[in-house]
Formats: structure tokens, sequence, C-alpha cells
């Protein structure tokens, strides 16, 4: 991104009466003020102004630009131009000097969008992508899926891909196959849960990776069930961050039997396709349960025959 000039107005009007050195001669036609006679006078270098014409008699009297101004050109302008000022979501590249303007950059988190002329936030990566390469003052962030073996479960500008973990040793099986938006799931066949609490682990990312609209989320929170049997407050006035909040406390303290209830309270909250996808996961947990764990000498609680 190149610098970032505010004062527009202020440039078109030194352009009028400023010469590049290597194009046009470094003097200028004027008239004696005593005289009126024609007469050819000194222009005055970068970082300075015209502070008292020519004459016939004495030379252009060339004075340094005060504190907060600049001229960057060969010039006979009767003042220096302003420094300009960073506009919103930017800061100082460049500080002002004498023969330059400042050179302003977005700020941390933000990047130039020539479209829009404009300073805008950096992408985030959905789940399932990770960060190829991170946002810059210039460059929004560059995402890219996550290969097979590694997920993100996050939206995230910083965060890359990661392995799954994994499953193998220490008594340990695989409940559920990683994705790219989840993590592998692994069970201990010698302290067997329930499915639904295995399936707990992924819920998070599951309602972040499936961008339920606000409308829809809300109608998920109210239906939520608990063991008191009381659902949720309103929460027509909470937005999709203190929804997700409220999700995520409700998923950490939820008993098994409430979260296999989970798939129909999505569905009867208008997200079926999401529903199905959920007991779809559920349902695989429960078979690589009885699989992985048949023989065991514990009680496979509500694990399907």
């Amino acid at each position: 991104m190149t610098a970032m000039t505010l004062s527009v107005l202020p440039v078109v009007l030194l352009s009028l009466h400023v010469v590049r050195v290597d194009s046009v001669a470094m003097t200028f036609e004027s008239r004696d003020p005593i005289t009126g006679s024609p007469v050819s006078c000194d222009r005055c270098p970068p970082g300075t102004y015209l502070r008292s014409q020519c004459s016939s008699e004495r030379k252009s009297d060339c004075a340094n630009c005060p504190h907060g101004s600049f001229t960057e050109v060969w010039n006979h302008i009767g003042r220096c131009l302003r420094c300009g000022v960073c506009s919103h979501n930017q800061v100082v590249k460049t500080p002002c000097t004498a023969d330059s303007d400042c050179q302003c950059q977005c700020k941390p988190g933000y990047y130039y969008k020539t479209q829009y002329d404009m300073c805008l936030p950096h992408s985030a990566c959905p789940p399932g992508q990770g960060v190829r390469a991170k946002g810059t003052p210039d460059e929004d962030t560059v995402c890219q899926t996550c290969s097979d073996g590694t997920f993100s479960e996050v939206s995230s500008a910083h965060h890359n891909c990661t392995e799954h973990k994994s499953c193998s040793g220490a008594g340990l099986q695989l409940a559920l196959r990683g994705s790219s938006w989840h993590n592998n799931v692994c069970a201990n066949c010698a302290d067997l849960k329930d499915g639904a609490d295995y399936l707990r682990e992924i819920l998070p990312a599951f309602f972040v990776h499936h961008n339920i609209n606000i409308k829809r989320l809300r109608r998920i929170v109210h239906k939520l069930p608990s063991q008191d049997g009381k659902r949720q407050g309103r929460n027509t006035e909470l937005n999709s961050s203190e929804l997700h909040q409220r999700l995520n406390a409700w998923i950490a303290s939820a008993t098994a039997e409430e979260i296999r209830k989970l798939p129909s309270v999505l569905t009867n909250a208008g997200a079926s396709g999401a529903g199905e996808r959920l007991d779809q996961k559920l349902k695989r947990v429960d078979s690589q349960l009885k699989t992985e764990c048949r023989g065991n000498e514990v009680e496979m609680v509500n694990v399907p025959k």
C-alpha cells in the first residue's frame, strides 16, 4: 500500500507551483515587484517554501517548513502544506518531515482494500480451514482447506490446521474419526462412558462449523432440554457470540440423555440438516464403541445392542 495522503486539495494547489528537477528548469518567471520588469527567480528546494520573491536586486528567499508542514518538490509557494493525518483503522508508517508527508498503513489486524479505499479486518478462516499466510497491512489472510489428518475447529485469522490426536496406546480406541473441522475422539474401553459423552467433545465446533443462522440458533437455545424440565429464558436480544456461549455452557453441564435429544431439538428448531448430521455422528460413535469395546467386562451404557 502506498502512502495514504489525505490533504488532496493542497496537493492539487501545490502541483500548480511545483516542478520536477529532472524535467523543468530550476527557476520560474515572474515580475520585479518594484520595476514590473520580467525576472527569472530560483525555486525553493523540498522542505522549504518561498518566503520572499526575488527581484532584479535580490534572490528568492526560501525558508524551512515549520513543524507539522512540508513540501516534497521544488516550488515557489508562499506556505508549506499541512502534514496529513491517518484515517480510521490506520497508523503512521513513516512520520511527516519537512520534505515528505507522513505515510499511513492499516493498523494490526487490518489490510488495505483498494476497491473500497479503506482498511478492512483480516478475514478469519472458518472451521475446516487453516491460515496458509497471515494477513499483512497490504494483503488479506490466505486460507487453505485442512488436509487429511488435520483439522481446525475455530474461526481464526491466525491458527493453522492441527494434526488429529492419536488414539493408539494406553488402552485408547478411536470412538469418532476426526474431520477437517474436529479432532479424533478417543475412548478407553476400560472406563467406558455413554456415547453421547464422547459426542460432547465436538459439539462446540459442530455449531461453529455449521454456521446456523441467528434466528434458528435462538430457537435451539430456547428449546435445549434440562434436568429440571425448564427451558432457557428469552434470548431475542442475544447476539451470535452470546448464543454460542450459552450453548457451550449447556454442552458442558448437560447429561448424556440430554445430549442424545439434541438432534431432535435441532430438527424441531428448523435446522433439520444439522440435526440429521449430528444424529449420524452419534450413531457412528455408538457403533464404533460397540465394535472396539466388544468383549469388555464393563457395562456399555446406552450403547445399542
